[in-house]
């Protein structure tokens, strides 16, 4: 009698552990599906509906007949534009990596002192990333412009015999002033990343370090940079794949000119899709240039970011 009374009660208890189970799992996806939704509407069917149109040569304005299979791809491996696009993407990437990110952290290390007016230059530099980016290529545009323009006004008050350049017409210089445009505008956002990083370093370690004997440049080298590892690693993931997908700004300065010398993948993808009525091909362009950054992104992730990412699991 004992033992059956026992197995009821255990009968009960499983129950309940098994509604109260059900119970979790009913609000887990409860709360979630929202979320869910959103996501598989506005990021997964985008996609497969890219894939599916990619397939085909449609001008978006009439039903889905010319079916051609790979073809938009290999056109996309043949263009040499869009060959000369990703050169200019990775040429971003690499200013970037060289001269945008190692500004910012100097500069991250010299205002993270008590210096007078720290706040003053945090606010300056990370003014420009608060600006969109179609209003920061209006006022480079002015900045630029072969006539009256500030870069122009200014180099002919210090040069003498300056002649006034049209740095964005002109297929030499067009990129640097780009990229020049790109440092002013996102160059505060990774300066603000390096001062995040620098008050997470414990000021007792490098103090240690300059009593024991260590100079100014040996704690910056093996204590601080060390120590500021998982943030740049943070800051260059986001360069890169910034770099990969720049769009809005070149677009409004130059869209892609002059003779396709400041083309990105963005902005290729962008004239062919839509100015051209290609969009067909440009659906084929832009799962190009999602596989891209998703390929980097993961083994990005997977590969150098993986310790930090363990580290903030656990």
């Amino acid at each position: 009698m004992q033992t059956t009374a026992e197995a009821s009660l255990a009968g009960r208890e499983a129950k309940k552990a098994m509604r109260g189970g059900l119970g979790r799992a009913a609000t887990i996806v409860l709360f979630m599906s929202p979320a869910l939704i959103v996501y598989v509407l506005f990021v997964l069917y985008p996609i497969a509906q890219a894939v599916w149109y990619s397939l085909y040569n449609w001008n978006g304005l009439g039903a889905l007949e010319d079916y051609v299979g790979l073809d938009n791809y290999r056109r996309i491996l043949t263009d040499s534009v869009f060959q000369m696009a990703i050169r200019h993407n990775l040429v971003i990437l690499v200013l970037s990596l060289l001269v945008q990110l190692p500004l910012a952290l100097a500069v991250a290390l010299l205002i993270r002192d008590n210096i007078p007016g720290r706040t003053f230059f945090r606010t300056v530099f990370f003014l420009p990333y608060v600006l969109s980016e179609v209003i920061t290529a209006i006022i480079w545009m002015f900045i630029f412009r072969p006539e009256n323009g500030l870069v122009n006004l200014v180099l002919g008050a210090i040069i003498p015999g300056y002649e006034p350049q049209g740095y964005l017409g002109n297929t030499d210089t067009v990129l640097i002033a780009v990229f020049v445009v790109i440092t002013w505008r996102y160059f505060g956002f990774h300066m603000i990343l390096y001062l995040a990083g620098l008050q997470g370093i414990p000021g007792e370690i490098e103090d240690a370090a300059r009593v024991d004997g260590a100079t100014r440049f040996r704690v910056l080298r093996d204590i601080t940079i060390p120590l500021l590892g998982p943030t740049v690693r943070v800051s260059v993931f986001f360069s890169v794949l910034g770099s990969l997908q720049f769009f809005d700004l070149i677009w409004v300065m130059t869209k892609g000119g002059p003779v396709n010398a400041s083309n990105t993948m963005a902005t290729y993808m962008f004239t062919f899709g839509f100015q051209r009525f290609q969009l067909g091909y440009g659906a084929a362009v832009s799962l190009v240039i999602f596989l891209i950054c998703f390929t980097f992104s993961i083994a990005y992730q997977r590969w150098v970011m993986r310790r930090d990412m363990e580290g903030a699991l656990t």
